[in-house]
């Protein structure tokens, strides 16, 4: 009887933590959903824009594929490493996740700096976001996402301390996955920029 006693409330505080859990996951999807939600919309206006250069520079004068292309295979790698991190969590490798969201962070600052250094040379040619349409809806759309990534780029710093300090607790892993979630997402928003915005604005 008093087996069954003590289990009891152990039982009852493990399913209250696991329903806490999935709601704070269902609350993230519907974060990820509105998040798609601006984007899309984003990309729409700048498709609306995208001919609206005003007599002023196009895509085929600004753009530089290899330099695109170079931030592409960073976020992609960055995306790699970032599940190398996952899987080092399931793992238990406390030392691992934390190496692998280490070299995430410098894959995701190394894109950071190459897109504000596109912005600066486009700026410093007088192609700044007030220039034209085309180039108002293009600083929206990528620098919207830059800012994205620069704050996942914070959030995982802010990991990393909570898996050095606290080690890979339930509630720390579970901020692990919807913090993967989250990278991931902005991989698939960046996918989408180079097809819709880079390689038609090139080709």
């Amino acid at each position: 009887m008093s087996d069954t006693t003590a289990a009891t409330p152990a039982g009852a505080e493990a399913a209250h933590d696991a329903e806490r859990y999935a709601e704070k996951d269902f609350g993230f999807w519907i974060y990820l959903m509105t998040d798609a939600v601006i984007f899309a919309l984003l990309f729409a206006t700048y498709i609306v824009l995208s001919r609206g250069t005003a007599g002023g520079p196009t895509g085929s004068d600004l753009f530089s594929l290899p330099h695109t292309f170079g931030e592409t295979m960073l976020l992609l790698v960055s995306s790699t490493t970032f599940g190398m991190a996952s899987l080092a969590a399931r793992a238990g490798n406390r030392g691992g996740v934390l190496a692998w969201l280490a070299i995430t962070a410098v894959l995701g600052l190394a894109f950071v700096g190459m897109e504000i250094q596109e912005f600066a040379g486009m700026i410093a040619k007088g192609a700044g976001p007030d220039r034209s349409g085309f180039l108002s809806g293009f600083f929206t759309l990528v620098g919207t996402h830059g800012v994205h990534v620069s704050v996942g780029l914070i959030s995982i710093v802010v990991m990393m301390g909570q898996i050095a300090t606290k080690g890979l607790t339930v509630p720390v892993l579970s901020r692990l996955m919807r913090l993967a979630l989250f990278w991931h997402f902005l991989d698939i928003v960046w996918i989408g920029i180079f097809s819709v915005v880079y390689l038609p604005g090139v080709l």
